[in-house]
């Protein structure tokens, strides 16, 4: 390729990929400036320079002049030495094929941050194209892909997760997923494995707010802000909480959430694959929400200490394992919603304390537990840190 031809090539995918023409130039000289390093075999390093106007190409050995620095052992100033092959054109052209699927590259991945940077939070519905052991490739549009990865956390620490454990897709499957991170190409931050050969739009099918756009997509009331979603809390193709508040003293937010015989809550549960999705209703009162929270267990009291962020909810006994769940799933989710620490209580432990006679009369202080007795007579479940006759959570009242 002749001098002439080659810089109007450059020209000419410059103007067609939106690409500045003088930085384009300036890549392939850094570029043309290594590969003669080693084709040259020089000594000290190379410097190409381009003619904007005719393309010749130069390439010169920058040899040192003076004595290096005593500090740094790097010297000032360099001799431009030419050292330009005959076939300097043919070796340009080879490197400019690399150089220019480089640059056209990192413009897509720029262009795909510029748009998409702004969308975090986003749902979206894209299409399978591969999947891996630890990811999953989703074409969202044409031209652009992301990847839900489910990275196993022992053998990649510090890979995400964004799968949940009952899920596997097929090709041509179509999901809806949340974007919830775009990688810049221009970052400073350490690379991640692999990062320039994955899509820099990273999704999940686990995150809580899959559920608040899904419910958006469903309920026209969330998306017209009259219901809101107080909070959320998922264990992710297992079970999931949402409570939900309205602005309107007459809506009955539940109800709108569900649908008539439960058809917009069904919607949101078939896309989630089944997961069980309970529907209950915020209040500004810490004591009814957690008793919402609870949900579908019946809750005969709830005792707030706000100081400690504690709630000790007492249920009936034959609610007590619907209150605490499989494998204590209830009660952990219901803690998520809420943010309280809840401690479930069965009536039969509390004897007389749903009446006025005390549960506890006397006090035994070498029995291991906290002494602490509330103002209903209930004692105390924890046992006393060592060294005091109290439970972390009352460790205040040693001093009194």
């Amino acid at each position: 390729m002749a001098s002439s031809e080659l810089i109007e090539a450059l020209q000419a995918l410059a103007h067609e990929r939106k690409i500045d023409e003088f930085y384009l130039i300036e890549r392939l000289e850094q570029s043309l400036a290594k590969s003669y390093e080693r084709i040259l075999d020089l000594e000290w390093d190379a410097r190409v320079t381009i003619d904007r106007q005719t393309g010749k190409i130069y390439v010169y050995e920058l040899v040192p002049v003076g004595e290096p620095d005593e500090e740094t052992g790097e010297y000032a100033e360099f001799e431009e030495r030419d050292v330009t092959p005959d076939d300097v054109s043919r070796i340009a052209a080879q490197n400019a094929k690399g150089v220019i699927a480089s640059i056209v590259r990192e413009a897509g991945r720029q262009s795909i941050y510029e748009e998409f940077s702004g969308r975090v939070g986003d749902l979206v519905t894209g299409t399978v194209l591969q999947g891996t052991p630890d990811f999953t490739i989703i074409k969202i549009r044409d031209g652009v892909e992301a990847e839900l990865p489910h990275y196993d956390a022992k053998r990649n620490p510090g890979e995400r997760n964004e799968r949940p454990a009952n899920e596997h897709y097929r090709h041509n499957q179509r999901l809806k997923v949340l974007i919830i991170d775009v990688r810049d190409p221009n970052s400073d931050a350490p690379r991640l494995r692999g990062e320039q050969a994955r899509p820099a739009i990273i999704v999940s099918r686990t995150h809580p707010d899959l559920i608040r756009r899904l419910f958006e997509i469903e309920v026209p009331e969330i998306y017209e802000g009259v219901v809101e979603i107080k909070s959320v809390a998922r264990e992710p193709g297992a079970r999931s909480k949402v409570a939900v508040y309205s602005r309107e003293a007459n809506l009955d937010p539940v109800g709108a959430c569900v649908g008539p015989k439960g058809s917009r809550v069904r919607m949101v549960v078939e896309e989630l694959r089944n997961e069980r999705v309970d529907v209950i209703q915020w209040s500004d009162d810490p004591a009814v929400y957690v008793a919402n929270a609870l949900s579908p267990a019946k809750v005969s009291r709830v005792t707030i200490d706000e100081d400690n962020n504690y709630a000790t909810v007492v249920v009936p006994d034959d609610q007590l394992s619907l209150a605490i769940g499989k494998e204590g799933q209830n009660a952990r989710l219901a803690a998520r919603l809420t943010g309280w620490h809840i401690d479930i209580k069965p009536a039969s432990f509390q004897g007389a304390s749903l009446v006025d006679e005390p549960v506890v009369d006397e006090v035994e202080e070498d029995d291991g537990f906290c002494l602490y007795v509330d103002e209903d007579g209930n004692r105390c479940r924890n046992h006393a840190r060592p060294g005091s006759r109290y439970c972390g959570i009352h460790a205040s009242l040693e001093d009194e």
